[in-house]
């Protein structure tokens, strides 16, 4: 899997190949075939999925930590350092080929200490060494692979790499000796090369503060994606296409704010199209990762629990605007999808489904027509052929060689009718039936605090907006899990849980996150206790994350692991950087405790980050959704009445069922509840029901209006329309 060169380093025009490599790659030298050992490595006690699965290599596999560096260092060796992720296909590929192949490991086990990361463990070790990967190569991806002394810093970065030289793309065998070789007897040439990597790392993490961004940025990024969208098939850009669902959130808080249909065209689109096509299961529901190709036919088949939860968010305020049955559909299955397949006994949310299964991409999901033919009876087998396109040669192709395979992917040119509705959902379920007989994709178990973070608030959102109090139910349930599994007693984040161990330091993603998460479901249930928390976890990102220099939250905590590099993220890829929600949530808790310190430090990380910012406006969606929200309007609304009383239901679900992504809601009851609020937003003690109903105390861009029981009047105030 690749990443965009829009996630180089701000700063940096071109790819930066030191001496080292550019040496390196010139000269290839014939390896040796020296004998290794084939019994357990060091991974085997590790928690990680993904270092379990090479657990059994004959690489002698260290995990990242100081016994490495020490090792390292004693034996004068550079480290060869692995980075990838369970469900990553070619990581599965490089495994097979090179690190459980004997004579490979015992080349690699000569020249190197070697050292194996999960990226989905140990992002702030990733994005460091990713970052590395662009400036040297001018792209990046995983595998990722990083050749650096015992210090931990880099000479050497690639992405895959063969086992033999192939097409252009030098391959293990060659490599290794050669670095062998320019270390052992070039050794300042590779000093000179670490160098000019840090000089270059460092000067990348540079940013001089600039001007708060406004509403001219929210433009200039409406205007990049109407350039960069695809009429014909939706979503941005070609192939390969990812959903980025933060930039439709973006595209619909435009639409919200100018009424443009053509923004809204542009959303919905994209969401029809992802969900015709074949990068969604069309069977068992939930969306893969990414399309190989320009319309949604192919996908690269792994399934994230992120994108399950920015989608969901995605489609649930497309129904807010719309009202359009299909998109609260889409939510539905989504969330059918993470509840049978991806949520823990104990409450929490499992990370992803690979791609592979039986050594093949896809071969779970996909269909040839005999086996349609022998699930079902003729005529709903001709029903499956002629509505998922299904072909007897097959739909699919394979992606290496191109062939095709007579096997299918199921996907639809446009929305069922009701019939076909009728039809399907009976014979859906007997094919998912089918499927489950079959051999299915290894399940990463592990339990990120981060990613969690993200369904949390997706299912607090739906849960509100599509009335699912089932959605809200599980986003409490895998809190719980997080409070009880994943925080330490000084109310400090963990990172992963696996299998019982809670391990690694929270990062600036887990807590963003999680506040994130917290506002949301607090604004679902009204339950202080989530409020008090997300304040709480605000200022432990304040104390330990904060730059007081330049502004913005670092990635890791001050008191953590020190690295090459202590980096800030603000770039919005697959995943939102935690700097862009943190930007929104200090906005929120502004607006909901009526501190205006919140919205100052929010002021402080836009500044931080503008300058980058005009550099591609695109590239920081969610950022920019704060952004957004701080130029307004933005609204505060109170209700002041009882949770049970109908005329409190009412209001509520009339707030909940309207689209205004810029506001926050709060409940005043009386008695001690109300009191309670009123402890972390003083501004709501006088604010009190009239005449024993539900009231609505609306405040517009810090100007409030008078208190009114009516609502139609309430959402007038609010400017909703609709």
């Amino acid at each position: 899997m690749t990443t965009s060169g829009a996630q180089r380093i701000a700063g940096l025009k071109r790819p930066i190949v030191p001496a080292i490599l550019g040496i390196i790659l010139m000269s290839m030298l014939p390896g040796s075939g020296v004998t290794t050992k084939s019994t357990a490595n060091r991974l085997v006690h590790e928690a990680s999925p993904y270092l379990q699965q090479h657990a059994q290599n004959p690489v002698d596999w260290y995990p990242w930590g100081e016994e490495a560096f020490a090792a390292a260092r004693a034996a004068d060796k550079p480290i060869f350092l692995s980075i990838g992720y369970s469900t990553c296909h070619w990581c599965h590929v490089m495994a097979h080929e090179s690190f459980e192949d004997p004579t490979v490991a015992a080349l690699l086990n000569e020249a190197f200490i070697c050292v194996k990361v999960d990226r989905e463990e140990r992002p702030d070790i990733d994005h460091i060494y990713m970052a590395v990967c662009q400036m040297m190569t001018g792209s990046g991806g995983w595998p990722l692979t990083i050749i650096m002394t015992p210090e931990r810093e880099p000479f050497f970065a690639a992405t895959y790499i063969p086992k033999e030289s192939r097409f252009g793309r030098s391959g293990l065998m060659e490599l290794i000796p050669r670095i062998k070789e320019v270390w052992e007897t070039d050794r300042e040439r590779i000093s000179s090369s670490v160098e000019s990597v840090l000089e270059a790392l460092q000067r990348g993490q540079e940013s001089a503060p600039g001007r708060e961004p406004g509403a001219e940025i929210l433009e200039r990024a409406r205007d990049d994606l109407l350039r960069s969208y695809d009429p014909v098939h939706g979503g941005f850009g070609s192939k390969p296409k990812f959903p980025t669902p933060h930039k439709l959130l973006l595209l619909m808080r435009n639409y919200h704010r100018s009424g443009d249909a053509q923004v809204l065209e542009m959303v919905e689109k994209t969401l029809t199209a992802l969900r015709l096509g074949g990068i969604y299961d069309q069977v068992g529901f939930g969306f893969h990762r990414y399309s190989t190709d320009a319309q949604w036919l192919v996908p690269h088949f792994e399934k994230m629990l992120y994108d399950q939860a920015l989608l969901m968010m995605a489609y649930t305020e497309a129904w807010l605007i719309t009202g359009k049955a299909d998109y609260a559909a889409t939510v539905d299955e989504i969330a059918t999808y993470v509840f049978r397949d991806l949520t823990a006994p104990e409450g929490g949310f499992y990370s992803a489904e690979d791609a592979d299964s039986e050594g093949e991409e896809g071969k779970f999901y996909l269909w040839t027509t005999v086996e349609i033919e022998a699930a079902l009876d003729p005529s709903e087998a001709a029903f499956v052929r002629e509505t998922f396109n299904l072909a007897a040669e097959g739909n699919f192709a394979d992606e290496a060689g191109g062939q095709v395979t007579g096997r299918n992917i199921l996907h639809l040119q446009s929305e069922l009718s009701a019939e076909q509705v009728k039809t399907w959902g009976p014979v859906r379920e007997r094919l998912l039936k089918e499927r489950e007989q079959r051999i299915r994709p290894s399940l990463d178990d592990k339990v990120l605090t981060d990613w969690n973070g993200l369904m949390i608030s997706a299912l607090a959102r739906a849960g509100q907006a599509l009335d699912r109090p089932r959605y809200v139910e599980a986003a409490e349930e895998a809190t719980r899990f997080i409070m009880e599994q994943l925080s330490t007693p000084s109310g400090r984040l963990l990172h992963r849980y696996r299998q019982g161990q809670a391990g690694i330091p929270g990062n600036v993603d887990d807590y963003a996150f999680l506040i994130a998460a917290l506002l949301d479901l607090y604004e679902a249930t009204f339950k202080v206790s989530y409020l008090e928390r997300a304040m709480a976890l605000q200022e432990i990102l304040a104390g330990q994350f904060w730059d007081g220099e330049s502004g913005g939250y670092y990635f890791t905590a001050a008191d953590g692991e020190q690295l090459i590099l202590r980096s800030k993220q603000v770039y919005d890829g697959a995943v939102p950087s935690g700097n862009s929600v943190a930007a929104l949530n200090l906005l929120r808790l502004g607006r909901i405790t009526g501190d205006s310190g919140y919205e100052e430090t929010a002021a402080a990380l836009l500044r931080a980050f503008s300058r980058q910012i005009n550099l591609g406006p695109t590239a920081y969606s969610q950022l920019l959704c704060a952004v957004d929200f701080a130029v307004g309007p933005a609204f505060e609304v109170v209700i002041a009445g009882e949770p049970e009383a109908q005329s409190t239901r009412d209001m509520l679900a009339a707030l909940r069922g309207s689209y205004h992504p810029n506001k926050v809601v709060l409940l005043r009851p009386s008695g001690e509840a109300g009191s309670q609020i009123s402890r972390l937003a003083p501004f709501t003690a006088t604010q009190v029901a009239i005449d024993g109903l539900a009231t609505a105390y609306v405040c517009r861009n810090f100007s409030c209006r008078a208190p009114t029981t009516d609502t139609v009047e309430m959402l007038t105030a609010l400017g909703m329309r609709n």
